[in-house]
């Protein structure tokens, strides 16, 4: 690959060169002070010394940030090996909705609205979805991250199932620090800025730490990368997806008598009018949208935060946070691909009073509107305010603390879209037309014209016909045409959660081995949202999908208690045995009632040996748009399982009886068959919510050890296998997934909903949410960290791997087997993160590997079928060809040098080998055949801290 000269690339690339090779000072040594005073650990409310407890916890320091070559909160989290794929991915560009342009986090592959995040232990908002966006968190208020690795809806309440994700922000904070980092693509694209400035100061009764920080995050455009902009043979391995090209094209077609003719666009001013101009469609009729498309969204964010502190005595005291971010992204598709026949208000065609009118008679044609792409501009304010009053007193010998506080944090939301066109304009500039006594084209007849222009009651016609670069009057670069048939969109959207909380915890009797430990609390929650899409879009005259209104809340009160029982102490093979218990009554005012309670144990049979684990149960409660959403249209990717090439159920008696024989499932414009499976559908389908849906369950299980050696100093190694399962779950129906039920698993009651034309095309299908079977998942969690100091400097290695054994779904409530998800898509088997940092002296380099394992797809072509022979276990053996995708991994090198005056200054590069991984032609969170969550080549970067 080619890659243009860049001279930040080069700068870094030189840079890192040299300061690798300039490591000649001395060892420094660290000088990190642990504060050893009673505190919370993510998971539990009751203040303990020792930060390991039962659960697994994962802290993420300020100092292992700060080695990263990540900035955003979402960049750091999203490449830890617990998170699975990126729930709505950067390169997905047709997503379409409220939380578009936000990040989510998604823990063990469970879905972001099934991990909580936190910010110094309280929710963060949430969209109608359920969904926590952590791309309104600035980085610069960072000061850790604890990632809790198991349930805790006991603690936390509703959606803590899969994890817990408890975000600190820096308080006490004392002087000034600012912070530049500026990095890019290694192709000249995708500019990333980063400008922080943090300053705080403390005095006798409290302190205040104030910060602001801005973001800018360039879009990557699709024709500037291989996977998404080529179209190689199919023997190529490692060639992106054959049959990416559109027949919906910007040159424009139209039908007659049984053929298909497009403008001849090797001839100069043709008479656009005239049948001879024309010529029959051929192979080079196509386009690429990717050409006009991006492959990575752009994003600017500004953020401000204050934290601070005020004590009254020295025993009562006041905190709060406040924190205000406006985040804007950016989205771009080639213009819409319209199709005459497939709209109510323009299934009459190019009308055969139309003036432009080649042949005399209606006809149906189709036009991608290239000259006016489709963006998309999402725009987010997030306003937060937390007020504690806080504070200890004793009983006797009895120590006791206790908290008070409300939070409120609101999402207001705006989005605007343009290129999609007002199917009724449309529908009046290809009817009738006439030439006026000024030469032009108008609308109506000359008995009776519709007057020109753009406003109510007026007109302007167009001629579909006319390619894109084509100079002829009325075609789609002129912007009285395009006035006329595009009007902006804007859908807004409102959340707010307000929170009252109160807590006291303490210990209330001494027991042999210890203090016997209690926190106990209420909480009263208040959730409330609407999302109200284009007030065109919802009138159905308007290619943009449509949709209707949001808009409901709920409220729920709650009660909480948790036990810390210590059993045995300083005995022989029991340094310390206790037991941890909690329970938590939640009380919704839409589904009722329902009671989630935990257990855990740790066991120090010796000093250095810790065995730890958990049992609990948890729930997630319907959100806002599963209870209260309208009803939308979607143009979903899918595969039909009666397709004769790639259906997995073409053979069946089913399918034989529902569809011809040969039967192809059509490609998106509907004019030929579908390239593979994935394919987007012709025609939009409908999704809805669902008002009786019940909360989903889960019960989790941990199991781990945590062997810190005497014998090696520094060393420090923990294993933990898990276990989740969730029953009763609210079932994100897919078009795909229905199709497969009737189909593959022949579940009659699913065989409803959609409809089929003579040709055995889905015309019609409604789907949306539903309670029904059973997600599980299994692994182990293992991570190694060892610092050491040798003559020529300090290092500190840690290995984190998660490998997941199991991860099984079912989304009915048949006997039929369920879907071995497992190593296939963006399900990784392992995924694994090794570092090693050496610092003398002055200079620190950090060096990262991020692996992830192999995974399988099923076959498109013969030639990539590596495992023709797989039986795949939920479909009772039935043989699916599978295509096995290698293993990846992407290094990451940074170097950092402290400057005398008091300033740090960093280069480095994510994927600094520029690697690329395969082609993965089923779109893994992604709109391209490429993987969303990997890297799209080396990423350089410069970063400079000043302190004061």
């Amino acid at each position: 690959m080619n890659f243009k000269s860049n001279k930040l690339r080069d700068a870094v690339v030189v840079a890192l060169v040299v300061a690798a090779g300039s490591a000649t000072a001395q060892a420094q040594e660290e000088t990190n002070t642990t504060n050893l005073d009673r505190i919370s650990v993510t998971g539990s409310r009751i203040r303990q010394v020792d930060t390991e407890t039962a659960q697994p916890v994962l802290t993420i320091s300020r100092d292992q940030i700060e080695r990263q070559g990540f900035k955003s909160v979402a960049d750091i989290l999203q490449n830890i090996p617990a998170a699975g794929s990126p729930a709505i991915s950067r390169t997905s560009p047709l997503s379409s909705g409220e939380a578009v342009g936000g990040y989510y986090i998604d823990l063990r592959n469970l879905g972001a609205n099934r991990t909580l995040i936190l910010v110094d232990g309280r929710r963060l908002g949430i969209t109608n979805d359920g969904l926590q966006d952590v791309a309104s968190i600035p980085s610069a208020m960072v000061e850790r991250i604890e990632i809790l690795k198991d349930g805790a809806s006991t603690i936390y309440g509703s959606d803590a199932i899969a994890g817990v994700i408890n975000i600190i922000t820096r308080k006490d904070f004392e002087g000034a620090e600012a912070n530049v980092y500026i990095g890019q693509w290694d192709q000249g694209d995708g500019k990333r800025e980063n400008y922080d400035f943090i300053m705080g100061f403390r005095g006798d009764r409290g302190s205040l730490t104030a910060g602001v920080e801005y973001t800018n995050e360039d879009p990557v455009w699709a024709k500037d990368r291989w996977f998404s902009r080529d179209r190689f043979p199919t023997g190529e391995k490692s060639a992106a997806r054959p049959g990416g090209l559109s027949g919906t094209t910007q040159w424009g077609r139209f039908s007659y008598n049984g053929g298909t003719y497009t403008l001849r666009r090797d001839v100069p001013g043709l008479d656009v009018t005239d049948f001879g101009s024309f010529r029959p469609t051929n192979g080079t009729d196509t386009s690429n949208p990717a050409l006009a498309s991006t492959v990575y969204s752009g994003i600017k964010r500004k953020s401000a935060f204050l934290n601070g502190q005020f004590d009254f005595t020295d025993n009562v005291r006041f905190n709060t946070s406040v924190m205000y971010t406006d985040r804007d992204s950016f989205a771009q598709n080639a213009g819409y691909p319209f199709n005459s026949a497939n709209f109510d208000l323009s299934s009459g065609g190019l009308s055969a009073d139309s003036v432009f009118n080649p042949v005399g008679t209606d006809v149906q044609y189709v036009r991608r509107g290239w000259e006016v792409p489709r963006e998309v501009f999402n725009s987010l304010t997030t306003t937060r305010f937390t007020g504690v009053f806080s504070g200890n007193f004793q009983t006797g010998d009895r120590y006791w603390d206790w908290e008070a506080g409300y939070l409120y944090n609101q999402n207001k939301g705006t989005q605007i879209s343009t290129g999609n066109l007002n199917t009724y304009a449309v529908g009046q500039a290809t009817g009738a037309s006439f030439i006026n006594a000024d030469g032009r084209a108008q609308c109506g007849t000359a008995a009776n014209p519709i007057p020109l222009g753009s406003g109510p009651g007026a007109c302007t016609p167009w001629n579909p016909l006319i390619p894109f670069g084509y100079q002829a009057a009325n075609g789609l670069d002129d912007p009285n045409v395009q006035a006329y048939l595009y009007q902006p969109g804007q859908a807004l959207s409102r959340t707010t959660t307000k929170n009252y909380f109160a807590n006291i915890s303490g210990s209330i009797v001494t027991l042999p081995a210890g203090d016997l430990g209690v926190s106990v609390g209420v909480e009263r929650r208040e959730e409330s949202g609407s999302f109200s899409p284009d007030a065109l879009a919802q009138t159905g005259i308007s290619t943009d999908l449509a949709a209707g209104p949001t808009a409901g809340g709920y409220n729920l009160n709650e009660v909480y208690a948790e036990f810390l029982v210590p059993i045995l102490s300083d005995v022989t093979f029991a340094r310390e045995l206790s037991i941890t218990a909690a329970t938590r009554y939640s009380d919704y005012d839409t589904f009722g009632d329902t009671l989630n309670s935990k257990f855990g144990l740790k066991w120090k049979p010796i000093d250095s040996l810790l065995i730890r684990g958990t049992w609990s149960e948890g729930f997630r409660a319907p959100t806002v748009a599963d209870l209260y959403g309208g009803l939308s249209q979607t143009f979903e990717d899918y595969t039909d399982p009666c397709d004769t090439v790639f259906g997995p159920a073409a053979n069946n008696a089913r399918c034989r009886q529902d569809v011809p024989a040969g039967f192809r499932q059509l490609n998106a414009s509907g004019t030929a068959p579908a390239p593979g499976p994935g394919e987007q559908t012709n025609n939009p389908f409908v999704t809805g919510s669902t008002p009786t849906l019940t909360p989903e369950t889960s019960t989790s299980k941990t199991l781990g050890v945590v062997w810190s050696p005497e014998f090696i100093e520094g060393f420090n190694t923990s294993l933990d296998w898990w276990n989740i399962r969730i029953e009763n779950t609210i079932v994100a129906d897919t078009p795909t997934d229905l199709l497969n039920d009737c189909y593959l698993r022949g579940i009659e009651s699913r065989c409803v909903g959609f409809t089929r034309n003579g040709a055995g095309n889905v015309t019609s299908l409604n789907f949306g949410l539903r309670n029904a079977g059973y997600v599980e998942t299994e692994g182990f969690d293992w991570d190694i960290n060892y610092r050491f100091e040798t003559g020529f400097g300090n290092f500190t290695t840690s290995i984190q791997s998660s490998y997941v054994t199991k991860n099984e779904i079912k989304q009915d409530n048949s006997a039929n087997p369920p879907t071995q998800d497992n190593g296939f898509g963006g399900n990784f088997r392992l995924r694994s993160n090794a570092s090693v940092n050496w610092q003398l002296d002055d200079l620190s380099i950090t060096w990262t590997a991020r692996y992830y394992s192999g995974t399988k797809e099923q076959c498109y072509f013969d030639d990539r079928c590596t495992l023709p022979d797989y039986a795949a276990p939920d479909t009772a053996g039935q043989i699916l060809p599978q295509n096995e995708l290698g293993s990846n991994t992407f290094h990451d090198l940074q170097v950092a040098y402290n400057l005398p005056w008091n300033a740090t200054v960093a280069v480095g590069a994510n994927n600094v080998f520029d690697h690329w991984a395969a082609p993965a032609y089923a779109q893994p969170n992604s709109g391209y055949s490429y993987y969303g969550g990997f890297d799209i080549g080396r990423f350089v970067y410069m970063k400079y801290q000043q302190k004061f």
